[in-house]
């Protein structure tokens, strides 16, 4: 009767505490392994691999490996990758009103970009309903750049002219094309290899960009601090997946990527200054313009954004509001985060 009494407990007990299951996340981006953000993403899975026990194990697909960049947000739609890293202005016309971050001398730092964009009463009202599909876990952006080119030197506005300038959004595209250069798109992935070859003569990049995660030194000659803009990227879990999670893995992966815009943002802008020694090292120069240019750029810049702002409200989109809203967020976080205009 006892032994009887035994069985039924441990049965019980084995019906009350069943195995907890383990899941595989499949992290796709479209940068090289050597990226900040693919070693960034990296050490968050093994930081949600210590959490979870092992219960979340990470295998990471980087250098666009599963596709191009352009395909990066529906891989995350649609399950091929389980989380993606994707890139807003590789999908032109997608993501209009977050990528009005973009817009030139918005925001100086990739600290005020990220806190900016991940802003609740911005996300909720405006961002979030523009990534539909998926669950989105943060958003970011690179500390701001300018442009960097191969042999001719931009010295003043119209050194621009003439030359051939790759942008990463529609935002960028509009800021090259008012400065005078004739903008060219090219996935990242392929920077380099027209740089090398003549097809571009430069890009807008940041300096974190061109000397770390594309290695650019000694191909770029010339780099002119502008300082002038940003791109934005997000990172998002496929919505089924994120479904099938239990509880606490949902708290899990959700407090790894919340008040951490900081953390994330000062990463970023530390990459400024290795990337400019890569450059140098590789027999690079940097340019500053003269405080008129610089004044002559600015007033170009807002020139772009007004006619941007003025584009989305004739679509019948709050462009004015969400300018605004980023605009006096940026102004806010200015007081307390790096800025490289300072």
């Amino acid at each position: 009767m006892k032994r009887a009494v035994m069985i039924v407990a441990g049965l019980a007990f084995s019906a009350a505490a069943p195995a907890q299951d383990k899941f595989e996340v499949k992290v796709a981006a479209f940068v090289g392994a050597q990226h900040f953000m693919s070693q960034w993403l990296v050490k968050w899975g093994e930081k949600l691999e210590r959490g979870s026990n092992g219960r979340l194990t990470f295998k990471h697909f980087p250098g666009a490996q599963m596709g191009p960049a352009p395909q990066h947000y529906d891989f995350a739609r649609t399950g091929q990758a389980d989380v993606a890293w994707f890139l807003h202005g590789a999908t032109p016309g997608r993501f209009q009103l977050t990528e009005l971050i973009q817009l030139p001398y918005l925001v100086g730092s990739a600290e005020i970009g990220t806190k900016v964009l991940n802003d609740s009463e911005l996300r909720a009202r405006y961002l979030d309903a523009e990534h539909k599909g998926i669950k989105l876990l943060m958003l970011f952006t690179h500390q701001p750049g300018g442009p960097h080119t191969t042999k001719k030197a931009i010295r003043n506005l119209d050194d621009f002219k003439g030359l051939r300038i790759r942008f990463a959004s529609p935002t960028v595209r509009d800021l090259v094309q008012a400065l005078g250069a004739t903008p060219v798109g090219v996935p990242p992935t392929e920077i380099s290899e027209q740089m090398q070859k003549g097809t571009i003569d430069g890009a807008f990049m940041d300096y974190g960009g061109v000397g770390i995660a594309f290695k650019l030194g000694g191909t770029v000659k010339y780099s002119t601090e502008l300082y002038c803009y940003v791109t934005s990227f997000g990172l998002g879990m496929n919505e089924d997946f994120w479904a099938k999670l239990p509880p606490d893995l949902k708290k899990l992966v959700t407090d790894t990527v919340t008040g951490k815009e900081a953390e994330v943002g000062q990463a970023w802008d530390s990459l400024d200054v290795p990337g400019k020694k890569a450059v140098m090292d590789g027999g690079g120069e940097a340019i500053r313009f003269s405080a008129a240019e610089s004044a002559r750029v600015r007033k170009i810049g807002a020139e772009v954004s007004e006619a941007k702002v003025k584009e989305y409200e004739g679509k019948g989109m709050p462009g004015r509001a969400v300018y605004d809203q980023m605009r006096g967020l940026a102004e806010k976080h200015s007081k307390t985060s790096k800025n490289f205009w300072n």
